[in-house]
């Protein structure tokens, strides 16, 4: 290993769930649960920047709402998305629940989540949290262990629940683990729930993004996705358009 590629551990915590690592190599720094099971990846001199298409997708599922004015964060982790979509849109209010409280303190003092106004971070288990949320524009789902998917992903209570609190002309944007066929877990229980009216975006980590409407009158425009995506790629210094292409409907 040469001199730059040095691992250095920043911090290292331990809670009721298991274990927190935050590690740094070179110019990014990385947030860990458990036996090495990676969480997010932050390049520290821009703390907004997404580095893996995953969140980069996510960010995608944002954008298909015109002007979102609030959003709701379930699971927080390194904070990186979190602090793209305070950065890149129009939010005025922002609510994240994170079960595990090392994890904001870890990425505030180490992490580059900055302390925004606009932010207000709850911790606590979202599955219980959720109802006394605000309503938002766009809800964000992201709970991992360092075993994998939170029971959140195929609780249909939960996700139904999420649904509902979105305001009209909202967007629900899932980080869904996929299977060994490509598609998204729970495929079955999810074109149940939202009736196969939501859309899939596949990135090469290994999971599917799901982006549900609030109902079924609402519509993925593409047209006016894409060019808010093509807009924005001079601020967020990448393209989104080769992701943008690989959406298909319902699976």
């Amino acid at each position: 290993m040469t001199e730059e590629r040095v691992e250095r551990l920043l911090a290292e915590v331990h809670d009721e769930f298991g274990m927190i690592r935050v590690l740094e190599v070179a110019d990014y720094r990385f947030l860990e649960f458990g036996d090495a099971i990676e969480q997010s990846c932050v390049f520290t001199a821009d703390p907004s920047w997404l580095e893996y298409d995953y969140t980069r997708a996510m960010l995608i599922g944002a954008l298909c709402h015109e002007q979102p004015e609030s959003a709701l964060f379930l699971g927080l982790g390194a904070g990186t998305l979190t602090q793209a979509c305070l950065k890149f849109l129009p939010l005025e209010d922002v609510e994240a629940i994170e079960l595990r409280p090392d994890v904001p303190r870890l990425a505030i003092e180490y992490l580059g989540l900055d302390d925004d106004p606009r932010l207000y971070i709850r911790v606590g288990d979202a599955l219980e949290l959720l109802d006394s949320a605000e309503s938002a524009d766009l809800i964000f789902v992201d709970l991992y262990t360092d075993v994998g998917p939170g029971v959140g992903h195929l609780a249909w209570g939960f996700l139904e629940n999420c649904q509902k609190r979105l305001n009209p002309g909202g967007w629900l944007v899932i980080n869904q683990w996929a299977t060994d066929d490509g598609k998204p877990l729970g495929a079955a229980l999810l074109r149940g729930l939202y009736h196969r009216h939501y859309w899939e975006l596949p990135v090469k980590e290994g999971n599917v993004i799901l982006i549900v409407p609030s109902d079924l009158d609402q519509d993925l425009h593409m047209d006016g996705l894409s060019a808010r995506a093509e807009a924005l790629a001079p601020r967020l210094g990448y393209s989104l358009q080769s992701l943008i292409k690989c959406i298909r409907p319902a699976t």
